[in-house]
């Protein structure tokens, strides 16, 4: 095995953790829902997939390629933003002083 696949393997797999530490202090620390709605899907989508793709060339080098983890990174990268939006949408059609305010130089027009 070599020294390099092993320390691109170490990267992502840090450079995955990274990402979902942050997104995670993100969800705790930020102020508001569509604040902390931005957190967990920026982790879900980078954090997740630096893990998976870390998996992948893991099993390359072992000479087993899987197409399961393409396959999962596929989906959770169509699936996470399409999740966040609808619960987007969902927040201000259950609250809608939510919505930001029309900018003055937009007042009136459709």
């Amino acid at each position: 095995m070599s020294a390099a696949l092993e320390i691109l393997v170490s990267a992502l797999l840090l450079a995955g953790a990274a990402f979902a530490l942050v997104g995670s202090w993100g969800m705790v620390k930020l102020s508001d829902f569509f604040k902390r709605l931005h957190g967990p899907t920026k982790a879900s989508t980078l954090g997740v997939g630096g893990v998976l793709l870390a998996s992948m060339v893991w099993q390359a080098m072992q000479g087993e390629p899987s197409v399961r983890e393409l396959l999962i990174t596929l989906f959770l990268f169509m699936t996470a933003p399409v999740s966040a939006h609808l619960m987007a949408k969902a927040a201000l059609a259950l609250d809608p002083s939510l919505r930001p305010a029309t900018p003055p130089d937009r007042e009136g027009q459709d």
